[in-house]
């Protein structure tokens, strides 16, 4: 667990008082309904959402706020099930700055769990050298350090992993310009074995 995390939320609590603390209990609640229990994913079209940055967890919530991602309808996982589908893009309309900053401090305050998944180990191999070659440097420590504030993607869900990066090659989702550069170098091949490599990591 790290200080920076815990002093920002425990921050947060003092100066936006109990009353914010209360609110952002009850839509961590919503949130691990689609997300898992303390944010730990069991479904591979999910992510894990406990340990990423607390930065990066943020700025994702204010682009959906701002409608900059897809807005897909999904389902609740576990819970109330016979709730209407709802989407990020819906979630996050609803939230404050104050609760914004509260809810991805409490969640990178928690474990990243890796996902238990199967995976193809030649394609994990030949994954690793893509990586190195070409993600290492914004992704440091096989894709696992959350420091880098570039998300973590060892361990994350495959399918989930496909999508987005099928939404990043597809112009949907904001990059920065140099991995723009990198996503429109990868051959189908190369996103295929990064996609076994990230998974084998468990």
């Amino acid at each position: 667990m790290k200080k920076t995390y815990v002093w920002s939320t425990v921050l947060s609590v003092l100066l936006c008082g109990p009353a914010l603390s209360a609110e952002v209990d009850s839509i961590i609640e919503k949130c691990n309904d689609c997300h898992g229990d303390q944010g730990a994913s069991l479904w591979n079209d999910v992510p894990t959402i406990a340990g990423i940055d607390a930065y990066v967890h943020s700025e994702a919530l204010y682009i959906y706020r701002d409608k900059g991602r897809p807005c897909v309808k999904s389902k609740y996982r576990q819970g109330d099930t016979s709730r209407s589908e709802t989407s990020m893009c819906e979630i996050a309309a609803k939230l404050s700055d104050d609760m914004i900053e509260s809810l991805a401090g409490r969640y990178a305050a928690l474990p990243f769990v890796p996902a238990r998944q199967d995976f193809d180990a030649a394609l994990a191999a030949a994954g690793k050298l893509v990586h190195d070659r070409d993600c290492a440097r914004c992704h440091s420590d096989g894709g696992a350090n959350p420091d880098d504030e570039a998300s973590i993607l060892a361990g994350q869900w495959m399918a989930y992993l496909r999508n987005t990066f099928a939404e990043y090659a597809a112009g949907k989702r904001e990059q920065p310009d140099k991995m723009q550069v990198k996503m429109d170098s990868l051959s189908n091949k190369d996103v295929e074995a990064l996609l076994h490599y990230y998974a084998s990591q468990q």
